[in-house]
């Protein structure tokens, strides 16, 4: 980042109400709405500071893959390393959600497997009938088996969790029925586009929000 950019993100986050929004981005995609309440701001105030922080690069917005009225706000962490404290997570078992439990929630129970050594489970909101095939393949091309698993649902989750992680829209919208602390990585579905290439980014993607979930745990 060269001087004029770190002086542009500088300016960005030298507002207490963008700073709580940036605060709100560290572990979880947000909607407007939670962004404008983090902040504490009406509508159109929100709209603009988050504009500021658009503009300073700092977050990307993009339509939910469930609601197409949803759009949800991430935070560009190439932008920001080293600049922000992130809190703490909730410690123990993690649960990761997606639609089918077919790839990404899978991808990312095997990754906080290896990455932490810590308890992962995953489950889908509509359980596909078998793992995806590419997604096994990409698996496999990182050091991870998941050929074994099967996808299976909310009741056939072995023990409650700690935390929630839902890493597809759909799922997210949907809700999990555990009273429990809640992220959400807005990660575009794989299956949907069918290549390699989907999965292997899917798997990149969540790679590096579990290293950063990891680093903090």
């Amino acid at each position: 980042m060269n001087l004029a950019d770190r002086a542009l993100v500088h300016a960005a986050l030298g507002d207490p109400y963008r700073l709580a929004m940036v605060d709100a981005l560290l572990v979880s995609d947000r909607n407007f709405q939670q962004l404008a309440e983090a902040a504490g701001l009406p509508g159109n105030l929100a709209a603009h500071h988050l504009g500021v922080l658009e503009a300073a690069g700092l977050i990307e917005r993009h339509a939910s893959e469930g609601d197409r009225r949803h759009r949800y706000v991430s935070l560009r962490w190439d932008r920001l390393d080293g600049l922000v404290r992130v809190p703490p997570p909730p410690p123990g078992r993690v649960l990761f959600v997606c639609t089918h439990n077919s790839a990404r929630s899978l991808f990312a129970a095997a990754l906080w497997n290896r990455r932490t050594g810590g308890e992962a489970d995953s489950a889908g909101t509509e359980p596909a009938q078998r793992v995806h095939p590419r997604a096994v393949r990409v698996a496999a091309e990182f050091g991870l088996e998941i050929a074994g698993a099967i996808p299976k649902g909310f009741a056939a989750v072995a023990r409650p969790p700690d935390l929630v992680v839902s890493v597809c829209d759909r799922a997210h919208e949907s809700g999990v029925p555990f009273a429990v602390p809640s992220l959400h990585w807005s990660v575009p579905d794989p299956v949907r586009a069918g290549t390699l290439t989907a999965f292997r980014s899917a798997f990149a993607r969540l790679a590096e929000r579990v290293d950063r979930l990891a680093a903090i745990a």
